[in-house]
């Protein structure tokens, strides 16, 4: 099946590291896997951050003019479009599915009625419509369904395909756990004696530094025992968020700034612990990728971490913004190694066996071929 590919907030193959980057080149890949070919149509970016409406506008006109002309020239049998909500509409996947008359699918897509009649009011509707166009949405969590039926009576035409992963980079990883451990103890000075908790994430501003000034917040309270912290990544809060967790742990914290892919899983690998509280994330790819390397994460049961961080089973949450509670699940694990290791061998078969991208590929076929049929079903009784 030929697939047209889009991300309105942020392409796969943007310049700038993210989660979103990372997700949407992830679902290309599964596609692939699962055999499709898979043409990313278009780098246009209908994200607005501020809540500018005149700026919306000129992107909707952009988009519409951008997709009059794509539906002149594309072949395509399917349409996926990953990432759509308020600050990031659809302005191209619906019209141009239906000129081509193919199957229009959202993965990701989030309904906020709050925002009706606000600031994103434009983006807002437009995600709105594009929602109740979608022949299939697919949620990486059960977080956004309920707003999502708001908007679709069908509730066949919703699927949840939790977030998934690469498993590949990881297992090759901690086949040299002891080699990356010590090159990083040499390369940035940690003690390899004692637990190393690491974390890979932007250092910018807004959930991301809220998460690692609520990371120091815990920090602090078990600087009695033991431990290094590591983390990957940069950007411009780093100052700020460098100050923070140095402030909580003296002397403890090393910020190995960014890393590529096949780093971060050795990182991980390397490492003992997880700990990110997730301040108002998804779900949170990160502790995914932790999981992948056979790291136990300790974070908070909110939104659509527990579809990412199975509690008990491979980590621990605490209570949705109780830092005294994740500091005390934090302090449990660094004292028991045994349990650090169960949970962390629960956690790589969990993402081996129910996140892996194999399993992705899998599910994400079968969906597409099920719209496909559905889509076929009134032709076929006409005739």
């Amino acid at each position: 099946m030929r697939v047209a590919f889009y991300a309105p907030m942020k392409a796969p193959s943007h310049g700038t590291p993210s989660g979103d980057r990372r997700v949407a080149a992830l679902y290309v890949e599964a596609l692939q896997e699962a055999g499709h070919r898979v043409e990313i149509v278009s780098t246009f970016s209908s994200y607005d951050a501020v809540g500018d409406g005149e700026r919306q506008a000129a992107l909707r006109a952009q988009g519409l003019a951008l997709a009059a002309q794509l539906q002149k020239s594309l072949r395509a049998d399917a349409w996926l479009t990953y990432h759509v909500y308020y600050k990031a509409p659809d302005w191209l996947g619906p019209s141009i599915s239906r000129a081509l008359d193919i199957p229009y699918v959202i993965a990701e897509a989030s309904f906020a009625p709050k925002r009706a009649g606000g600031p994103w009011s434009i983006g807002h509707e437009g995600s709105a419509d594009a929602i109740r166009l979608a022949d299939l949405l697919i949620c990486p969590t059960q977080f956004d369904i309920p707003t999502l039926t708001s908007l679709v009576a069908d509730r066949s035409r919703i699927i949840v395909l939790p977030p998934f992963l690469d498993p590949r980079p990881f297992d090759a990883a901690l086949d040299d756990r002891a080699a990356h451990r010590a090159r990083l103890a040499a390369e940035h000075g940690t003690d390899a004696a004692v637990p190393w908790i690491a974390i890979a994430a932007m250092l910018r501003e807004g959930d991301k530094a809220a998460s690692f000034l609520q990371l120091a917040d815990v920090l602090r309270r078990i600087g009695d025992l033991p431990w290094q912290l590591l983390v990957a990544g940069d950007g411009p809060a780093r100052g700020d968020i460098a100050r923070a967790l140095e402030g909580a742990a003296p002397g403890r914290i090393h910020m190995l700034g960014t890393l590529q892919a096949q780093e971060v899983a050795a990182l991980y690998a390397a490492s003992d612990i997880c700990i990110w509280p997730a301040y108002n994330e998804a779900y949170g790819m990160a502790m995914l990728e932790a999981q992948a390397a056979g790291l136990p994460v300790i974070s908070c049961h909110h939104r659509g971490v527990p579809d990412v961080v199975l509690d008990r089973r491979t980590g621990l949450l605490a209570p949705s913004g109780d830092i005294g509670a994740l500091a005390q699940l934090a302090r449990e694990l660094l004292v028991d190694p045994p349990r650090r290791a169960q949970l962390g061998r629960e956690a790589r078969r969990f993402i081996a066996v129910e996140r892996s991208l194999p399993s992705a590929a899998l599910q994400l076929d079968r969906a597409l071929a099920q719209v496909q049929g559905r889509r076929r079903e009134p032709a076929i009784r006409s005739n």
